[in-house]
């Protein structure tokens, strides 16, 4: 059973479908812990499941090391075989991400490295792109950088709003979260530190 903790910071919609996957008995993966950077509705689906969650702003620290590394010991605390990082908006110091690197993953709104950063919906329309997507990858120092896990293509419709295609990318995105964690659980993706 892969032990999971998930960082969010707003609706938790990602969470909600990794929580609502492990409903079935025959999903290998125990949610052991739910975080954010901020109160957020998303905690209340883990309350709902009975998960213990925690809250850790970066407002409350000197330094965003200082906010980081109290983040790190939280996770740290819980003892994940993997970091899921589900609609988490900040961008981790480097000493964060070293410590738990490659069993941290990230969910994007694009198909990297098309638009990495935090407008990925909006760049890619800006830029009049046919198709987007998501993609699930390991975190690394860089932004949106780290290896490829895997991808969801989506056409991007004629006149579609920021926010119109962005529901749409979160439809696949839950959808394609929760088969990498799984295939994660059962060694069909390996993060680089198996034998």
């Amino acid at each position: 059973m892969l032990g999971v903790v998930v960082l969010i910071s707003g609706s938790g919609s990602n969470l909600r479908a990794l929580l609502d996957a492990t409903n079935n008995p025959l999903y290998p993966v125990r949610i052991l812990a739910v975080g954010a950077d901020q109160s957020c509705s998303g905690l209340e689906h883990a309350e709902l499941f009975g998960i213990p969650t925690f809250v850790i702003s970066p407002e409350n620290f000197g330094s965003r090391e200082l906010w980081a590394n109290t983040l790190l010991e939280t996770v740290q605390r819980f003892q994940p075989d993997l970091t899921v990082l589900a609609g988490f908006m900040k961008i981790l110091p480097h000493g964060f991400v070293r410590a738990l690197s490659p069993k941290l993953i990230n969910t994007h709104p694009s198909l990297l490295p098309l638009f990495p950063g935090a407008h990925g919906v909006r760049d890619a329309l800006a830029a009049g792109a046919l198709e987007t997507g998501v993609t699930i990858h390991i975190v690394d120092e860089g932004v949106d950088t780290g290896p490829q896990l895997a991808q969801a293509k989506l056409a991007i419709l004629p006149d579609e709003t920021e926010h119109e295609l962005h529901e749409r990318i979160k439809v696949i995105e839950r959808e394609l979260l929760v088969n990498v964690v799984k295939d994660i659980a059962e060694h069909r993706i390996k993060l680089g530190t198996e034998n």
